[in-house]
């Protein structure tokens, strides 16, 4: 049951994020609410080309959840093993910069990034 619903809000958080990211590939001007604030406005080309690997990096780790969690994609349930260990590290990694990051409107994916790192973190434990 617990498995389940951190499964849930772990993917309803990613989604989230990556359609955030793909707004910021997409040329909405949020980019002060990304990256310490370094691109305010519309990303660059450069940069919305890294926020669509970024979308498909967070697609990758849903699917790395899904598989470890024993819900879908069984064939790289022994890659999410790993995987999943990799996602913990970097969600953890996350949460710490979005929560030192010198743009306050970031911040406010501080709480986003901490609740991927503990679902994360349930999935590897589980």
């Amino acid at each position: 049951m617990v498995v389940t619903l951190s499964l849930y809000l772990f993917t309803i958080l990613t989604i989230i994020v990556i359609l955030f990211q793909l707004c910021l590939a997409a040329g909405l001007p949020w980019g002060a609410a990304s990256m310490g604030g370094k691109y305010p406005g519309k990303y660059p080309p450069k940069m919305r080309l890294v926020a669509s690997v970024n979308a498909l990096v967070l697609t990758g780790m849903m699917v790395i959840a899904w598989a470890r969690a024993g819900r879908a994609f069984p064939e790289i349930y022994s890659i999410s093993l790993v995987g999943i260990w990799v996602m913990v590290v970097f969600f953890a990694l996350g949460t710490v910069m979005n929560v030192i990051t010198p743009s306050k409107i970031e911040r406010i994916w501080a709480p986003v990034a901490f609740g991927q790192f503990v679902t994360s973190l349930l999935f590897a434990l589980g």
